[in-house]
């Protein structure tokens, strides 16, 4: 004997609609939790970095800003991303390409080694590059014979910062390769455009913004690298310290001051990425709105 379940109608006739989800009192509660969290672990902390900053007066600041050792840090910085984002954005585009155009033996070992970053400590990453290229390492006395400095050395900073930051712009353009599929790429080659040719105006525009949202991430994750960088640059002042490091070794030294102005630039160069970030989404939101109110349009005309 099958049971009946009453389900209780309004004075409309209609059933328990989405409002009946939640109530007034429930999302409010909700939204206040999201946005105490939020100013509590992330916007007091970013203001204390400010305020901590400018507590000695903005001439300290400017002059801790304008220290010999403080500028080397923040060109490093600037010239390790300018470094690793081009080395990523090429790897990342072939990678996505071979992973979501094609059907090869070794893609799932591929894929698995892209996201290998992920799940290893960036310490862990560093140790390997100091036992690889390291002056006790296996490579060490070869490298040594031929004057070539890797570890404590731009070229050790730049791998590990390169490592880390592998699986964010391939992580970005494999879902969307997949998922455009390969039938404008075979029009194109039916009609006679090479492969270099249906790469730059089918493929890479297909995936632009997708390509530029992981640009942005990874020049975001490659400034503010600190375990990995730590441990193959040797903190030597003025040589191999980036900003992360500059702010470790001020700290330390009981300069909180200087500690604070250092993570001030970080910190707004983080808002400045994040500031990119926003703007990128707005726009694909935007772009993919205009595609839904003329896609009706479109299928009118062709009904007619």
């Amino acid at each position: 004997m099958s049971r009946t379940i009453p389900i209780h109608l309004d004075s409309a006739g209609r059933g328990p609609g989405p409002a009946a989800a939640g109530s007034p009192a429930v999302r409010r509660m909700l939204i206040g939790l999201a946005l105490g969290f939020a100013a509590v672990f992330l916007v007091l902390p970013l203001a204390n970095v400010l305020v901590k900053a400018l507590g000695k007066g903005v001439s300290y600041y400017q002059t801790t800003l304008s220290d010999p050792d403080m500028r080397a840090a923040i060109r490093l910085t600037l010239a390790v991303a300018v470094i690793t984002v081009p080395l990523n954005l090429v790897f990342g585009l072939a990678a996505a390409w071979a992973i979501g155009k094609h059907s090869f033996r070794g893609k799932s070992l591929l894929i698995t080694l892209i996201d290998l970053p992920f799940s290893v400590s960036p310490v862990v990453a560093g140790l390997v590059l100091v036992v690889l290229f390291g002056a006790q390492g296996y490579l060490g006395p070869w490298l040594d014979r031929h004057d070539i400095r890797i570890i404590f050395n731009l070229p050790g900073i730049v791998m590990a910062t390169v490592f880390v930051t592998v699986p964010f712009i391939a992580r970005e353009l494999i879902p969307l390769m997949q998922a455009s599929g390969n039938e404008q790429e075979e029009a194109a080659l039916t009609l006679g455009a090479s492969g270099w040719r249906t790469f730059w105006h089918v493929t890479l525009p297909s995936v632009r913004w997708g390509l530029l949202y992981g640009v942005i991430l990874c020049n975001a994750r490659a400034m503010g690298e600190f375990g990995a960088v730590s441990v193959v640059s040797g903190h030597i002042a003025g040589l191999t310290d980036t900003l992360p490091l500059q702010v470790e070794k001020l700290y330390h030294e009981y300069n909180q001051t200087g500690a604070f102005a250092a993570a001030s630039l970080l910190a707004m160069l983080a808002l400045v990425t994040l500031g990119f970030k926003a703007l990128l989404e707005w726009r694909i939101r935007r772009r993919y709105e205009r595609g839904q109110r003329a896609a009706p349009s479109g299928r009118m005309e062709a009904g007619a």
